[in-house]
């Protein structure tokens, strides 16, 4: 007890809590940016959003681990919240190595000289993927493709490829353009798109909705997967494509290149790998294997430099 009276005595003839001590004005309108230090040797590598950050990573960090030990170079996973802003920081190359749909790849292709090098193989085994079409099971207005139209659909982004472009073309195949909707809107926010648009459809916000095929096994346990209904899918196209930004240096692509190839699934070590990210393999890829992309984005009166 006199401990604490002698303490509290102290504190209160001390010189540094005097009225003479200067005042310190701060000014709260002044901000100052917080600049993240860059490692040098650091090499990027993102995973377009399509899913949540959370998915991304779980998907991608033993494959990052991978890469890191095979080749020896220091890849670090970054994660742009938006389309648009991982296509800028391609341009801006701030992103050396993307993973991405198809539909951005020939985007990134066209704006900033990104190049193909590998691509994924998706679990199924099929080295294309497909976009779909959705409603509500108990959407009495719609019982068949033809009854989308005038209807409000919600789609992923304007630069998704299964889904936006390929549905857009499928919708085009069967008489639907697009000035035939009362609306098309864009799953809002930063990440998660493909979840955003399945619980928009379930929550009866739109009519129908378009995805890629496999965005419905994320959201199993978050919403009853009886209320949702595949209307219809699309044709198949390229699946995702590995790209290095322009003037990235051949070695260091050729290095991620031959890792890639050399993951095999029936290694154990390499099959936990593969099955997180939902690869079956990683094979070598090109620019021209894109070109059926290209055709479709020119179809539907899509430029590549919007």
């Amino acid at each position: 007890m006199k401990f604490t009276w002698l303490l509290l005595f102290c504190l209160l003839i001390c010189p540094g809590c005097g009225e003479d001590e200067p005042t310190i004005k701060v000014n709260l309108k002044i901000k100052e940016q917080t600049i993240l230090k860059h490692e040098p040797d650091a090499l990027t590598y993102a995973y377009l959003p399509q899913y949540s950050h959370t998915v991304s990573y779980t998907r991608h960090h033993l494959l990052i681990l991978y890469l890191r030990k095979e080749t020896g170079l220091n890849i670090k996973q970054i994660f742009p919240d938006t389309f648009d802003q991982y296509m800028y920081m391609v341009g801006q190359n701030k992103i050396d190595i993307s993973f991405s749909n198809p539909f951005v790849y020939v985007k990134m292709a066209h704006r900033y000289g990104a190049k193909a090098f590998a691509r994924s193989i998706e679990t199924i085994g099929r080295e294309d993927f497909r976009g779909q079409i959705i409603c509500r099971r108990d959407n009495s207005a719609i019982k068949t493709l033809s009854d989308c139209a005038q209807k409000r659909w919600i789609a992923v982004d304007s630069t998704s490829a299964g889904g936006f472009l390929y549905p857009l073309g499928y919708f085009l195949d069967h008489g639907i353009k697009k000035s035939d909707f009362k609306e098309i809107s864009f799953a809002p926010g930063p990440g998660g798109k493909q979840e955003k648009v399945v619980l928009s459809i379930c929550a009866g916000k739109y009519d129908i909705g378009t995805i890629r095929e496999g965005a419905l096994d994320v959201v199993v346990g978050k919403i009853d997967m009886q209320q949702i209904r595949i209307l219809a899918m699309t044709s198949p196209y390229p699946g995702w494509v590995y790209a290095a930004r322009k003037n990235l240096d051949k070695i260091i692509v050729n290095k991620i290149r031959l890792a890639f190839e050399k993951l095999d699934i029936d290694n154990d070590n390499h099959r936990k790998i593969l099955n997180a990210a939902h690869f079956a393999k990683v094979i070598p890829s090109m620019d021209s294997d894109f070109d059926s992309v290209r055709r479709l984005a020119n179809k539907v009166d899509i430029s590549l430099g919007q």
